[in-house]
């Protein structure tokens, strides 16, 4: 009892501070971010004018089963023979059956004005896949598939963000902002499919979806709404990420949309319930790879163009499509100025450009810290709050 007497003088501190009417604002974060924000969606809540954010998020997407439009396929019904007589069946050597991607995500920035803010995101993948063989690539290898994988450092998002429209100068109840970025590519579209159990695959370059970045610089812009009433928090985010021109391998990634609604309930001054749901959509993948080999030799020549098809995942006409996810989430405050937040994604809806491997849960945790300057109005509040934690 006398701890959570302590935090909530503490949280009855960081609201004197921010604005005189105390019964104005009883959110987790800060005054200007107009109250709770969700953590797993680009561009929630500006931060207290002169102040750092950071954010650390760890994320794990799984995928698995085939999709082809809205429906399941069986991957036993994909295995055979590419080709025959020369012509194509619509068969394959090889086929995906499920994928785990690890993402951490990392973000850094400064609310450099009470409208203005920029900041930047690193992102670290582990991709890992794991393909079936059809019955000749068995007897081939021994072996009834392989998993290919990939890891390493992913593209890097600057992004920019400012305040449209606010009801209140300090503590707004109704805000909407403009969302802005480049993806800088960072992320290598070079990985190769080194564990293929056979030497002369194990030049090729691996699949569109195993390759760590988009190799291009890719604009985003959105639109953003926040509304409260306390303990009530909604909003509505609306981004958009072009893909304007071909990488160095002759293709461009598809376009992506995606449209997020959430809301939350503050049930504790330091814990909150988050319901969003969340749509997306990605166009088809444009152009196609170059597979540039590297032979013992050393010597690079085009490789085998009738290479990438022995499985779905190097056709480009089985990416993109529409998935729509419910997200169910939890925040809580262990002391002021940070923010511990985990969220799972189901879905809800899957329309994809098949056959693909479908998403079936997405899994991310943040933790979340606000860093006030000297000339930030909150300066000095989390030593205040842990020297009063300690009794001094």
């Amino acid at each position: 009892m006398k701890l959570i007497n302590r935090m909530s003088a503490a949280v009855g501190l960081l609201a004197v501070l921010v604005s005189a009417n105390v019964q104005a604002y009883v959110g987790l974060c800060c005054g200007k971010c107009g109250g709770n924000m969700p953590m797993n969606i680009p561009g929630g809540g500006i931060p207290e004018t002169y102040e750092y954010r950071v954010k650390i998020s760890p994320m794990l997407m799984h995928m698995e089963g085939l999709r082809d439009g809205t429906n399941s396929i069986n991957p036993d019904d994909l295995l055979g023979m590419p080709t025959m007589m020369g012509k194509a069946t619509g068969k394959f050597m090889a086929v995906p059956t499920q994928m785990d991607m690890n993402m951490l995500n990392i973000s850094a920035g400064y609310s450099f004005s009470d409208r203005l803010f920029g900041g930047v995101m690193l992102m670290y993948k582990q991709n890992s896949m794991d393909m079936k063989f059809n019955s000749k690539m068995q007897t081939t290898t021994g072996q009834q598939g392989f998993e290919m994988k990939s890891e390493g450092l992913a593209d890097t998002m600057l992004m920019g963000k400012f305040r449209l429209f606010a009801d209140d100068p300090l503590i707004p109840k109704r805000q909407s902002s403009l969302l802005f970025g480049l993806s800088v590519p960072t992320g290598s579209i070079d990985e190769h499919n080194t564990t293929h159990p056979l030497a002369m695959r194990q030049r090729e370059l691996l699949p569109y979806s195993m390759q760590l970045g988009s190799g291009s610089f890719d604009p985003m812009i959105g639109l953003l709404y926040q509304g409260s009433s306390s303990p009530l928090w909604w909003g509505a985010n609306a981004t958009y990420i072009a893909r304007l021109y071909d990488n160095k391998r002759d293709y461009r990634l598809g376009d992506e949309f995606r449209l997020d609604l959430y809301t939350m309930y503050q049930f504790r001054y330091d814990t909150l319930l988050q319901f969003q749901i969340n749509g997306e959509y990605k166009g088809k993948i444009r152009g196609e790879m170059n597979e540039a080999v590297t032979g013992a030799s050393g010597r690079t020549t085009q490789g085998d163009p009738t290479s990438p098809y022995m499985t779905p995942s190097w056709n480009t006409g089985n990416y993109g499509g529409t998935q729509v996810f419910a997200t169910l989430g939890l925040q809580w405050q262990p002391v002021p100025l940070q923010i511990v937040d985990v969220s799972l994604s189901l879905p809800l809806y899957r329309n994809l450009n098949g056959p693909q491997l479908e998403l079936d849960y997405r899994l991310m945790l943040t933790w979340y810290l606000e860093i006030p300057s000297k000339k930030s109005v909150r300066y000095g509040l989390g030593k205040a709050a842990s020297d009063s934690k300690l009794g001094f």
